[in-house]
């Protein structure tokens, strides 16, 4: 399940939406890739009841699982207290003949997947959440379920509207750049070829060094020694330093470093400075290039620098990736737990504030 939340507004610009056809073209920015057979629910909130708030999304379940499934979706969304909520089925399934359907009379079309939409008003309703509308994207247009016009019938629908929106507006000035659907977005942590050729060997190198480095200063100085290099890395990540990767040998003394979880928790602190978006970047590097099991502490350090502006998506992502690598990794499986639980970036800012002053 993939979560996202909007930012403060110091941090974006809030944008409201409230037209079908303008909530159906904002999905992909507010998912940050285009979803496919995918049922998302939009939260509303603010004093207006009309602020676009926690937007969850999952795969399009199986009809015998979709009260399963819109439990779950539900749950999650109450976790940001939303006053409504928009439903929005994304499948590109063609209508069907249900003659047991009353809505829609003996042999005629209905729209697809009203198994889960019935489940999703159900839960939503249960849990004192209005449903705003409830809508099916297919093909570039839209219908509303609950639509008695001739626009909404199946065979009909109405034009997703293209051009630049307000909210894609907004999303540009956050360096938000779209993936074409879940799978491209997992693919930017894909090492380009060649990238991890030389990682592997320098990973045992620096494992050795920093073995006999540690006989001779001692653990605790090792540990300050390797927060060091983490810290010259960030500063080589900087905006206006140049854009080279990092040489092997001070990647793989990184991946070493936030291997002890000394240095991996102290380097939490870096998502809340001056250097969030260089210390975002190398994680970005040392996810990509790292070699298991070393890459799940950036992986998951990637994951909050990216949940702390709201990508949700993208911090899952990451997440998957720590713990393919390294299902042990205790920190990782915290993060899980939360980002399934729809934990806002205002909360996670707060812990993550209170783990760095107990170092």
């Amino acid at each position: 399940m993939d979560t996202s939340t909007d930012q403060p507004a110091s941090d974006r610009p809030e944008v409201r939406i409230s037209d079908p056809g303008e909530i159906a073209a904002a999905l992909p920015h507010l998912l940050g890739f285009h979803p496919r057979e995918s049922v998302v629910l939009i939260g509303l909130g603010g004093p207006s009841g009309g602020r676009v708030g926690l937007t969850v999304r999952a795969d399009l379940p199986h009809a015998h699982h979709a009260m399963a499934a819109a439990t779950l979706l539900t749950r999650s969304l109450r976790t940001d207290r939303p006053k409504a909520a928009v439903v929005v089925v994304v499948s590109e399934e063609p209508d069907l003949l249900d003659d047991r359907d009353q809505d829609v009379g003996p042999d005629r079309a209905a729209l697809p997947h009203r198994a889960v939409v019935h489940a999703l008003v159900l839960r939503l309703t249960a849990a004192d959440i209005a449903v705003r509308d409830v809508l099916l994207v297919r093909g570039g247009r839209w219908w509303s379920y609950g639509c008695p016009c001739p626009c909404c019938l199946p065979g009909a629908g109405t034009p997703v509207p293209r051009g630049v929106s307000a909210l894609a507006a907004a999303a540009v000035t956050t360096g938000q750049v779209l993936a074409a659907d879940r799978a491209a977005l997992a693919a930017r942590l894909d090492p380009s070829p060649g990238e991890r050729s030389g990682v592997r060997a320098a990973c045992v190198r620096v494992a050795s060094e920093r073995a006999a480095r540690a006989r001779e200063v001692g653990w605790t100085g090792s540990t300050e020694e390797a927060w060091t290099a983490v810290l010259e890395a960030v500063a080589r990540c900087r905006p206006g330093e140049p854009s080279v990767p990092l040489p092997d040998d001070e990647l793989a003394a990184v991946l070493w470093a936030l291997r002890d979880g000394r240095v991996r928790d102290r380097a939490l602190s870096l998502a809340l400075g001056d250097d969030a978006a260089a210390a975002e970047a190398l994680w970005t590097e040392c996810t990509r290039r790292g070699v298991p099991p070393l890459d799940a502490g950036p992986a998951t350090l990637l994951a909050v620098s990216v949940w702390l502006r709201g990508d949700g998506a993208m911090a899952n992502v990451a997440l998957d990736r720590a713990l393919d690598s390294d299902p042990g990794c205790t920190l990782a499986r915290l993060l899980r737990d939360g980002l399934d639980a729809c934990l806002t970036p205002g909360d996670l800012r707060q812990l993550v504030r209170q783990a760095v002053d107990r170092l």
